[in-house]
């Protein structure tokens, strides 16, 4: 069996039930652990998300700030034999985090809770990047920047994703006048000058990394990679594995970086879970999924950092589901038409 995992060849094992969290549209996550040999279990808040009707069974349970949520889940994992649980979301991230125990035998795929907690407030984890001598573009909270900032500058929420309330200022004018403006929490970044980058990492229990796959950023929407290639570099693929074992990953994250005119690699924000441009790192041979049912059995997979194919493009539409039934939906079939 070592041999296999020195190989990055995991070996076949009885199937491993899966509970997603906060589901949502991520059939792409939920259908990949599938094809893997997992049995999947979608719970969403809302009957009509897309994955509860891609997942072998799907699931209904109160809002992430109900009391009562935690409950719910640790009962689907007693239901269902559930031996790992994989928060598609930042919503609940933190909590499955801090409550993994009430959800034993399944692992929790998730940082520590604090990891959690500073990753999502991104001037929280602008001074952990700066802390642990990651390179992050300079950024203050709004009463502080300093006369010598160079601009532009981005006003950025501390706390959100999708790439909300994020306006670009080109002076002091329009600085001040977006600081009034914003209705969030806010932070002021400096814009970089250089190419984004996506690196899609993987990490194990004791937040060794075990690949790490950049890509470009052709187009985003809403904050979401749409295009996308897959790309050979190694100072990329060591700096998105030297971040997550700083920070310290356990399961998916995606580090976002830039590389700037200098050669610096400031890093902007790690989202410590699947990121939506999931589709492109599992077509490069990312073999996430299976890394993760090979930690929920309690395997040790080998690094295999830099093992992965360049080259690979993604291009992403919408699609659709459509629903039928009396009380209970279903997934349309030829017998309804």
């Amino acid at each position: 069996m070592e041999a296999l995992l020195r190989e990055g060849r995991l070996p076949s094992a009885s199937v491993t039930a899966v509970l997603f969290t906060c589901a949502g549209q991520r059939v792409d996550i939920v259908t990949a652990f599938g094809r893997a040999g997992a049995t999947t279990i979608a719970s969403d808040v809302d009957r009509l998300a897309p994955a509860l009707y891609h997942a072998d069974r799907k699931a209904l349970v109160p809002r992430v700030d109900d009391p009562g949520y935690v409950a719910a889940l640790a009962a689907l994992v007693a239901e269902h034999d559930v031996r790992l649980v994989v928060p598609l979301t930042d919503l609940d991230q933190e909590i499955l985090s801090e409550h993994r125990s009430e959800l034993a035998p399944a692992l929790v795929l998730a940082p520590a809770p604090e990891i959690c907690r500073t990753m999502g407030d991104k001037y929280l984890a602008h001074a952990f990047f700066v802390e642990r001598g990651i390179d992050s573009p300079r950024t203050w909270l709004p009463g502080d920047v300093p006369a010598d900032a160079r601009y532009p500058l981005l006003v950025k929420v501390r706390e959100g994703f999708g790439s909300r309330h994020i306006y670009r200022a080109d002076d002091e004018e329009q600085l001040a006048f977006f600081l009034r403006y914003t209705t969030v929490d806010s932070m002021v970044q400096e814009l970089c000058l250089g190419e984004e980058f996506s690196i899609d990492v993987f990490c194990d229990l004791d937040g060794r990394c075990l690949n790490a796959i950049p890509r470009t950023m052709i187009q985003s929407k809403g904050g979401e990679s749409i295009k996308g290639m897959s790309i050979r570099d190694a100072e990329l693929v060591e700096h998105g594995a030297r971040v997550a074992e700083a920070i310290g990953i356990v399961g998916p994250a995606n580090v976002q970086c830039f590389r700037e005119p200098d050669g610096a690699l400031p890093v902007t924000d790690v989202n410590p879970r699947f990121g939506g441009g999931f589709p492109l790192p599992l077509a490069a041979g990312s073999r996430y999924p299976e890394l993760a049912l090979a930690l929920a059995r309690g395997e040790r997979p080998e690094p295999r950092l830099g093992d992965y194919r360049a080259g690979v493009v993604m291009t992403r539409f919408f699609s659709d589901l459509c629903l039928v039934g009396d009380g209970v939906l279903r997934p349309v079939e030829a017998k309804d038409a």
